[in-house]
């Protein structure tokens, strides 16, 4: 385990948004509102694209990771020259931590106690830090993968599971505080440790049966204790006991990449669908396969609500490449999307793509 403390940049100087759309002031923030409606089943939220007020002088390439901690207070885990940006819940600035920290950040969880939890896949690393940024542990080594006959971070050069970590993907604390830490893209397993760091056991292998893996992307754990695993390219989520037994998976998404449930226990799940971030040489099951989208079940996998798909992923309440959601004490919700990383390294050509997206709960 490594240890240090990192520089804490507080914001107290107004910042705007630089956007050729139209604007207004909040404060001493120039800054504009793009939002939306969104109804499916019976919930309907307020889908703000552009909630997060950035300065404009920062890089933000896109945003990998999002959760709250028990104030509410947004921790915005991105790919930029400040990776952990935390806001209020009306998307004002409140200080930034991180950098120089993170080869690329790639999830984010944040525990009952207020501990940040952050998962850097290219430097095979997960860390955790007090909500101020000061980092307590680290598992794994820096800059050295395990062992698991991957040449590469596509997922089908894996040929047997191996230790911790190979481009580890996402991290979940147990109602006991025990870790389970998916990992991830090179790959093929859910690893168990205890609060403390010590790896206790790890299940999973590659394929596409009860208990194995294609990239095991998202994971979280509902109240008693069940472990979710988004299995992003078997297009499934697995649920396990907490001693990674195998009790059952529900097929009704398209390429999830992380979940969260809210109070009542409802399941919501970020999918990246088909029309962004394929692998070199694969393709969709149909030409009109959806893209990102957000689907709502109830704890017994029961489809509740959904929407995106992709069709216009510029607007508020749709998607071009989701990657992470959580939920905050009120029941709204915010989105991270990967456009850059999904389009092939690359922002699209045309139009302005959101990476973070507040839906705020409309309350009937």
């Amino acid at each position: 385990m490594t240890h240090g403390k990192p520089t804490l940049n507080p914001i107290f100087a107004g910042t705007f948004i630089a956007e050729a759309r139209p604007r207004h002031f909040i404060g001493n923030m120039m800054t504009h509102r793009d939002s939306k409606l969104i109804s499916s089943g019976n919930m309907t939220w307020r889908a703000i694209a552009d909630w997060a007020r950035w300065p404009a002088d920062w890089t933000v390439s896109e945003v990998a990771g999002v959760a709250t901690d028990s104030k509410d207070r947004v921790f915005v885990f991105n790919r930029g020259d400040h990776p952990v940006a935390v806001f209020d819940p009306e998307g004002n600035l409140l200080f930034d931590w991180g950098a120089g920290l993170f080869v690329r950040p790639h999830g984010i969880w944040i525990g009952p106690d207020d501990s940040v939890y952050c998962t850097d896949d290219l430097d095979h690393t997960v860390h955790k830090f007090t909500p101020e940024g000061r980092r307590l542990f680290t598992l794994g080594t820096s800059g050295r993968p395990s062992d698991t006959g991957a040449t590469s971070i596509d997922y089908r050069t894996i040929k047997y599971s191996g230790p911790p970590f190979h481009f580890p993907t996402n991290l979940a604390v147990a109602p006991g505080g025990d870790l389970y830490i998916a990992d991830g893209y090179g790959n093929a397993c859910i690893h168990k440790f205890s609060a403390d760091g010590q790896l206790q056991f790890s299940w999973g292998t590659p394929g596409s049966g009860p208990g194995q893996f294609h990239v095991p992307h998202g994971i979280a754990i509902d109240k008693q204790g069940v472990v979710y695993v988004a299995d992003r390219e078997n297009n499934r989520l697995q649920l396990f006991s907490p001693d990674g037994g195998f009790l059952s998976e529900w097929t009704d998404v398209a390429r999830p990449c992380e979940l969260a449930f809210d109070t009542a226990g409802r399941v919501y799940v970020a999918e990246l669908g088909y029309r962004s971030g394929m692998w070199p040489g694969t393709s969709a099951p149909a030409a009109d396969s959806t893209g990102g989208r957000v689907s709502i079940f109830d704890p017994s996998g029961k489809l509740l609500a959904r929407f995106g798909g992709g069709e216009h992923p510029c607007e508020p309440g749709d998607f071009f490449a989701p990657h992470d959601i959580w939920l905050d004490s009120k029941g709204s919700f915010y989105l991270s999307e990967v456009v850059w990383s999904a389009n092939g390294c690359k922002h699209p050509a045309t139009g302005k793509y959101h990476t973070l997206q507040k839906f705020e709960v409309v309350l009937p």
